[in-house]
């Protein structure tokens, strides 16, 4: 890393692990980023408080490093995280308010993982893994042919719900199989090349 450039700070961009979007932008100083390695939890240099603050030492929201990657010019920071929180201070998900979640579609893979490892009673995931595999599946077929139906003879709504509802249960489908959206883009952009 090259701190000289930027007076001994570099700029750091923050983004969450699995649905990429840009929670942050804080500044390392070289022993903000030694101790980021050493920890595995996102340190900053607080340019206003003039001292090192690892995010979360107050709210306990912290963020946990899952990679870090250094740009072309060795001057800037792209560190992925999983954030135990909300990663603003007014309490929001990310620092940079945009008009939705762009990749809400990651945050829902999220939420279906988590009815996974902690299933409840009144979780509609858990109703469908309790059916198996072959009834999960069955539900994307109906789906898809609603979706069809939707498309070709109902309103655009209509069509918006119903591939809504294809989404999420391919979503299921593809917990309940042990893979995941990354390994689907993956494979797209292997064929895409």
């Amino acid at each position: 890393m090259d701190f000289k450039k930027g007076d001994g700070l570099i700029p750091v961009v923050i983004q969450d692990n699995q649905t990429l979007e840009v929670l942050m932008l804080g500044y390392m100083n070289e022993e903000a980023w030694t101790k980021t390695q050493q920890e595995g939890r996102v340190t900053f240099y607080s340019r206003s408080k003039n001292r090192l603050w690892t995010k979360g030492e107050e709210s306990g929201h912290f963020l946990d490093v899952v990679s870090a990657h250094v740009d072309c010019d060795q001057d800037t920071l792209l560190i992925k995280v999983k954030p135990a929180g909300p990663t603003c201070h007014t309490g929001a998900r990310s620092c940079f308010q945009t008009e939705y979640n762009q990749n809400f579609l990651l945050q829902l893979e999220r939420i279906v993982q988590q009815r996974y490892d902690m299933p409840t009673e009144e979780s509609y995931v858990n109703k469908l893994r309790q059916r198996g595999l072959n009834k999960i599946a069955q539900k994307v077929g109906e789906e898809a042919v609603e979706t069809v139906i939707a498309a070709l003879a109902e309103t655009e709504q209509d069509f918006i719900n119903e591939s809504s509802d294809l989404f999420f249960h391919l979503l299921v489908l593809l917990r309940e199989k042990g893979l995941d959206l990354q390994t689907i883009a993956k494979n797209l952009e292997g064929r895409h090349q």
